[in-house]
């Protein structure tokens, strides 16, 4: 446990356009760790990568700029091979945030992991919180 409170305002089928017009939704709870999983959506999707990352862009911007941590979290862009990885560490490196890469990875697939094709079911989840909770307690440390 990390001994703080979570407070979830992800949405199934968030793009990250719908994510920027709902940032103000994410500011007015004045977090101090925002943990950022956006972008899956706009791949299945097929929307352009240059706009999906221009508005992860702004998103951390928006976070960092009320004094909000980031801890960005990547997806794969596409079935086989992905084209996204270096795009999710360069915008990490580029804002300085905590980055933990394809938290899916092993994940879609396997049903005993996933709730349908694309979302985790809670054993998946658990997965996905012990891939982030070593990140967000180094971040917190810092």
């Amino acid at each position: 446990s990390l001994g703080v409170s979570i407070v979830n305002k992800g949405k199934r089928g968030d793009t990250t356009a719908t994510g920027l017009a709902r940032i103000d939704d994410v500011l007015v709870e004045k977090p101090g760790v925002v943990i950022l999983l956006l972008g899956g959506n706009d791949a299945l999707r097929r929307l352009p990568k240059k706009t999906t990352f221009e508005n992860l862009s702004v998103i951390i911007e928006r976070l960092q700029g009320s004094g909000a941590v980031v801890l960005l979290l990547g997806i794969q862009g596409g079935v086989l091979v992905d084209g996204y990885e270096a795009d999710y560490r360069a915008l990490s490196r580029k804002y300085n945030t905590g980055y933990v890469s394809n938290v899916l990875d092993g994940l879609i697939g396997y049903a005993e992991y996933m709730s349908d094709g694309i979302h985790p079911n809670d054993r998946g989840y658990a997965v996905i919180a012990s891939r982030i909770v070593p990140v967000l307690k180094q971040m917190i440390r810092e």
